[in-house]
């Protein structure tokens, strides 16, 4: 497969991204790669040439992506490959599902915010606000997703 060297550089700002967003390289690079091939669906061979990686890390990076249900793979009649392809359809739910682990967090940061003996400290001001922004955030996720389905109608 002959990449461009535009579909080169946003395979990397893709991967770069994924990166700082605690995603190993070889995966984030495979995300980057399945968005920008002009080719929806890629198998196992192509993926591993495409990024110049081994076949050890493509079978891992492929293996961690389905795991996490970013991305899902078809096979077609009298073909013994397996072609890969992004999860887009389930963006809504990662979406909500990293809200909610967000969210989440704030349990956590009440239990901070309550045993912290910082007397005066901005700090902890600022770390009660944290916590009222992401339950806000929960309780207005329901609503914005509805709003933006209503928009699609």
């Amino acid at each position: 497969m002959l990449l461009s060297e535009k579909q080169l550089s946003l395979i990397e700002q893709i991967g770069i991204y994924h990166e700082s967003n605690g995603m190993q390289p070889a995966p984030a690079r495979i995300m980057g790669l399945l968005m920008v091939a002009d080719s929806a669906e890629l198998t196992f061979d192509e993926i591993t040439e495409a990024l110049n990686i081994s076949k050890s890390a493509t079978s891992n990076a492929i293996n961690l992506l389905l795991q996490t249900n970013l991305i899902e793979y078809t096979t077609f009649s009298g073909d013994r490959k397996r072609y890969f392809k992004l999860k887009i359809s389930s963006w809504r739910e990662g979406f909500t599902r990293k809200i909610d682990d967000l969210t989440g967090f704030a349990v956590l940061l009440r239990q901070v915010s309550e045993i912290r003996k910082r007397e005066n400290s901005s700090s902890n001001e600022d770390l009660k606000d944290c916590i009222g922004f992401l339950d806000f955030l929960h309780k207005k996720l329901p609503f914005i997703l509805e709003e933006w389905d209503n928009r699609k109608a």
